[in-house]
This record gives structure tokens, sequence and C-alpha cells, in this order.
């Protein structure tokens, strides 16, 4: 195996390797591709009498009969060439392939008062003409349905496979009304009539806490062999403890930015460079033995990096202005506790059992480094070119 002889070299290089990475990533990079699964999101009005859903979404998806929760790219979908079709339609050849599907798709809405089913209807369909094929093309799908006598709240779900939906209470005041992140057709809270669906700063902040781990653990694959990486590198406390607390503190920085509106970066920018920064650290494990002094510099700013990814998970689903504050740190410290949980899971699995083995880093740290590196190289040229 070729050796280093100079700490200086091998400072040199990793630094340049990690310029050049940028760099390319910058250079490449091109705009985030249609085929990538985003949550539909609805505006709810709710009166004494009428139901009405204000549906952002991008209808391909559910025509082409894919099953959203099971992928996050329909070029992953059995369905993937019937989705493109769709995509290629005209707005208003798309808009009669929904009507015609709709009683099949209506089949997968549970909306109800009470206990009582709600018929729900289409209001109205508007579809964009079809434009850069690279780029998602999201219509707005109005669905009303009528109340009957009494006060029994509103509750709605959605079938599994339609993928996640965000809710938002549209209530024509200043109060706060309900909002839900609904992911594998769970059904949302009960929504008063004429009332906001007051929501609790605990409640709120306990729901991101939620999310927030759910991105990390099953979801964050990309975050979870980054934190791996920190792991591998050094069982000891210390090391650790600084690796973990720079990415932490660095991807709460920019996730609030971020979320302000302070900071905005292109998503093809963010998601090639955080597998790049999964195959850096690896990289490193392999490289160094000892805690460098630019080791916690770098982890820094790939935390940077992270926290403009969770940033726009975070988007995606919503914060409610009235209770922004509690549901961003809600969400971090739900992300935090995924890392926690991370950490802990291979410390029981592998560093208790065989973290003070002589032949602990070469038959464990490196290899695993290995796989890391390989699989975030493999996702930063896949992410470049997609």
């Amino acid at each position: 195996m070729f050796r280093f002889h100079s700490l200086g070299v091998r400072f040199k290089l990793s630094l340049a390797l990690l310029v050049s990475t940028l760099l390319a990533a910058l250079v490449i990079a091109t705009p985030a591709p249609a085929h990538e699964i985003r949550p539909a999101v609805a505006d709810v009005t709710v009166t004494q009498t009428r139901v009405t859903m204000d549906i952002t979404l991008t209808l391909e998806g559910l025509l082409a009969g894919i099953d959203l929760s099971e992928v996050e790219d329909t070029d992953a979908a059995p369905e993937a060439e019937r989705y493109d079709a769709l995509r290629a339609l005209p707005a208003e050849a798309l808009e009669t392939r929904l009507r015609d599907a709709w009683p099949d798709l209506a089949q997968g809405l549970r909306l109800r008062a009470g206990a009582e089913p709600l018929d729900p209807r289409i209001a109205l369909i508007e579809v964009p003409e079809t434009g850069d094929l690279t780029l998602p093309r999201d219509s707005r799908l109005v669905i009303e349905a009528t109340l009957p006598q009494g006060r029994a709240p509103v509750i709605f779900g959605w079938a599994p496979e339609y993928g996640p939906i965000v809710l938002r209470q549209i209530t024509g005041g200043s109060d706060e009304g309900y909002t839900g992140y609904l992911t594998r057709g769970q059904d949302s809270a009960p929504i008063p009539r004429d009332a906001a669906g007051a929501e609790g700063g605990l409640t709120t902040f306990g729901r991101y806490v939620l999310i927030g781990f759910d991105h990390i653990v099953p979801k964050g694959l990309d975050h979870i062999l980054f934190v791996l990486g920190l792991f591998f590198f050094s069982l000891k406390l210390r090391p650790l403890l600084y690796q973990v607390s720079a990415f932490t503190v660095a991807h709460t920085v920019t996730l609030a930015l971020a979320i302000l509106g302070l900071v905005r970066v292109p998503a093809a920018i963010v998601e090639p460079l955080i597998a790049a920064s999964i195959a850096w650290i690896a990289v490193e494990n392999i490289l160094f033995r000892e805690m460098k002094p630019w080791r916690t510099a770098v982890v820094f700013g790939f935390g940077l990096l992270h926290g403009l990814g969770f940033a726009s998970v975070l988007s995606d689903i919503g914060l409610n202005p009235a209770r922004f504050v509690t549901g961003l740190i809600g969400f971090n410290v739900g992300v935090e506790l995924g890392q926690i949980a991370v950490l802990a899971m291979a410390w029981g699995m592998l560093g208790i059992w065989f973290g003070k083995k002589p032949w602990w880093r070469a038959r464990v740290a490196v290899p695993a480094s290995l796989v890391i590196a390989a699989t975030g190289a493999y996702w930063f040229v896949e992410r470049l070119a997609a």
C-alpha cells in the first residue's frame, strides 16, 4: 500500500481533491430532475357547510400508478416510461386523463365529517403547459365536498401510494389553523368547522421532532452514512464529540438561514456536494489515524452543506408562521436525535464488541470507510448526471 512520507504532502493532496470536487460540482451541476418525488401541498378551508381542498401536486405520478411511498425518484419505478409519457402530454390532454381516472383515484381519498364519509368532487383543474421536461410540472387540483349538518370536524387522508401530503388550514383570519404532514396513508387530526384547529406549541414541537427524526431514520441514508463516517474515524469520545458538535452547529446555522430565506443554493449544487462530503470524510478515515487540526473545520464545512439539504425538506413540508421557531427547533432536535440513534446503533452493534480489538481499524473501520467512500463517490457522479 502506498504510504505518504509527509503530512504536508497528504494535506495538500487532500485539500486539492476537496477543492476540485467542489469546483466540479459548481460547474457541472444541472437543474433538479422532474422525476424527484415531492410531497403534495393542500390548503384546506372548512366552513359549516363545505370543505374545499386546493392541492398542488404532480399529477403524472398518480396517473401513472406509481407507489409514491416506495420510491424517491420515478425513474426507479416500474411505471417510469408511463410517467415520462404523461409528463410530455399537453395540459388539456393531461386534464382529460385526470377526469377520466377520477372515479378510481377518488377511491383512495378518505374524506369524512366525523365518522360520515364525504363525496369529494373536482371543482377545478389547472395544468401548466408542457415546458422544460427536466423540470417538474406542478398542477393544481381543487376538490370540494358538502358537509352534513352538525359540527363534526373534518378528517382527511389518502392512500399510502399517493405519497406524502402537507395540509394547511386556511382560516381567513389571524387565528392559527391546523397544519399537518401526512405520510404512509395516515389521517389528519380532526379539523374543526369555522374555527382554527389550534395546535399548541408543545404539540407542534413534538410533531416536527418526529419529522426531523424520520428524515434521518429511516429516510436519510446520505446523512446516516456521513454520521457513520464520523463514527469510524475514532471511537474515542473527544474526537467523536468534536466532530458531531461541529456538524450539529454547522447544519443548524444553515438550516435556519435557508428557512428564513437568507441563503439560497440550488439543490442541483447541494446534493452532489453532500455526496462528495460523504466520500471525503470516509477517505480521510483511511488516510489518517489521528485527529488532525483541519478535521473539525472540514466537518463543520460539510455540516453547512447538510443543513441546506435539511432546509429543502423542511421547505417542502412548510412551517406555520405562528409556530415558526417552535417547528424549526423541533425539526432540528429530531435530526439530532436521529443522529444519536445512528451512533448508538453503530456503537451497540460494533463498537462495544470490537472497538478495543487490535484489528478494529484494519478489519472494520477501514473496510467500512471504503464502502462509504465508494457509495458517496457513486452518488456524486449520479447526482451530477441527473
